[in-house]
């Protein structure tokens, strides 16, 4: 049984951080604070910034103002193997020639710690990633996920304060992929230990981290638990980045907007002018059969327990409805329907030109 112990967890701070690279601002004066022992998943498009920050925090990039704190005090000017953070890549980054606890004990025999101590520590971590009986493997005696979990205990073994994951999952196979974001939820969780854990997929998001920080373009546009970022998504860039929505056209109606033949309040600021869209998940979407509806039914995915069905509106404008199954098959490809929104505030934007 392991005997690896518990942290206390740290609180990492960036405050009004910048990078630019040449003419491409990569962070744009970010403000986020991850709380002692939380995972916090940065989330965004390719450029948004997510790497960039947590290569600053790591060390292994210069910033060109503001400042990265861990536990209150500013680390930028702290060389990266002095800075107590455990790092694991999407690229594995094991080294060939040494067996998987030699890797694991690797950081231990840099620090000086002797043999007998580190080869114990490294056995602990083994076992904690559920793999002691791979010690004596080479990494190429190893598959994909079984190396992914190697780098992490080897992350692991100098008791980091705070722990770096950059797209630690994206090389591996779906299955595996869902395995161990499982695994590695369980160890940080069990450790305790403030986890930063970039990624672009959503779902890897929503699922593991205690809180999401949605980036876009260097700038910090939501940090919030899943479900609220889900449910009440404070920009129209979150709203459709993350989960799927459809942008249906409404009109102003004094501080609120008619849609579909119904009035909504709205849920937030109404645009000051031009025309508006609502934004509006499948779940939300109300279909019902009806011989001479507006909505006409042009695709239908099966999703299991859910069939989520696209429907065009006589202006060409396709909504996404997420549906019980047994109730789809009422609506068949080519079938026509009455559509409708739940009787509650709306989310708006601006309506593309």
């Amino acid at each position: 049984m392991s005997t690896v112990t518990r942290t206390a967890g740290a609180t990492v701070e960036f405050r009004g951080l910048r990078r630019a690279f040449g003419a491409t601002t990569a962070l744009d004066g970010l403000d986020l604070t991850v709380e002692p022992g939380e995972l916090l998943a940065l989330l965004g498009p390719s450029g948004c910034g997510k790497t960039t920050a947590l290569r600053i925090l790591a060390g292994f990039e210069t910033h060109d103002g503001g400042d990265v704190l861990v536990d209150g005090a500013a680390i930028t000017s702290i060389p990266a193997h002095r800075r107590d953070a455990g790092m694991v890549f999407q690229s594995y980054s094991l080294f060939p020639h040494l067996t998987a606890v030699d890797n694991v004990a690797f950081g231990l025999r840099m620090r000086g710690t002797g043999k007998a101590e580190r080869r114990a520590r490294a056995e602990e971590l083994l076992e904690l990633v559920g793999l002691p009986q791979h010690a004596a493997r080479y990494p190429h005696q190893l598959s994909g996920g079984q190396q992914q979990r190697i780098a992490l205990a080897r992350a692991l073994a100098l008791e980091p304060r705070v722990l770096l994951l950059d797209e630690p999952l994206s090389a591996l196979d779906a299955k595996v992929r869902l395995s161990l974001r499982e695994e590695i939820r369980r160890l940080q969780q069990e450790l305790g230990i403030t986890t930063l854990f970039v990624t672009h997929d959503q779902e890897e998001a929503l699922s593991m981290a205690d809180r999401v920080a949605v980036l876009r373009a260097g700038r910090l546009e939501q940090c919030a638990a899943p479900a609220e970022l889900y449910a009440r998504p404070a920009t129209a860039f979150v709203a459709e980045f993350v989960g799927t929505m459809s942008r249906i056209p409404a009109e102003r109606s004094g501080d609120g907007v008619e849609v579909l033949g119904r009035r909504h309040a709205v849920d937030g600021t109404l645009p000051a002018d031009g025309r508006v869209d609502v934004l509006v998940r499948p779940e939300n979407v109300r279909l019902t059969p009806a011989e001479d509806g507006p909505a006409q039914v042009v695709a239908a995915s099966f999703l299991g327990a859910v069939t989520r069905l696209t429907v065009r509106l006589a202006d060409g404008t396709t909504v996404k409805a997420d549906l019980p199954t047994a109730e789809a098959a009422a609506l068949p490809i080519g079938g026509r329907a009455e559509l409708a929104l739940p009787e509650r505030p709306v989310l708006v934007d601006h309506r593309a030109s």
